[in-house]
């Protein structure tokens, strides 16, 4: 399970929104308790590097997400999912999701966007142990 405010998850919303048509990406930092819910205390949002198909496609520049790692570790908080959106599209994990997602223990939360705005927002953990078994597993978004 994932937690978050209101307000995490108004933000992953709207950067959806924002753009639209294009997918949004982010990173959410937060706590993982010993019982493997993850708590969210900070969106950040991350530029999509995708200039191919960023309509249906996106990508976290590495070095980005370095640094983010870092200025979240310097407050405390963990890697805990990504985030992103799927414009037009349901808001579950497509192939190619799976096959770019490599951050066991994670959330990975899909917004769909319809037409510009933020419509149903799901979260699916990478579950596994090495890529030949992962799958992303539907879980709870508990917004308090």
């Amino acid at each position: 399970m994932v937690k978050m405010r209101r307000e995490e998850h108004e933000a992953l919303r709207q950067h959806g929104e924002e753009t639209y048509p294009h997918e949004c990406c982010g990173v959410l930092l937060g706590q993982m308790a010993d019982d493997g819910v993850r708590t969210v205390t900070s969106v950040v949002r991350a530029g999509n590097t995708r200039t191919d198909s960023a309509h249906n496609r996106y990508n976290i520049d590495p070095r980005e997400l370095v640094r983010i790692q870092r200025e979240g570790r310097a407050r405390g908080e963990d890697i805990v999912g990504f985030y992103h959106s799927h414009p037009d599209h349901p808001a579950q994990w497509s192939q190619t999701d799976l096959a770019e997602a490599h951050w066991f223990g994670c959330s990975y939360v899909i917004t769909s966007v319809e037409k510009g705005k933020a419509v149903l927002t799901n979260s699916f953990e990478l579950t596994g142990s090495d890529e030949a078994d992962k799958k992303l597993v539907a879980e709870k978004i508990e917004v308090a």
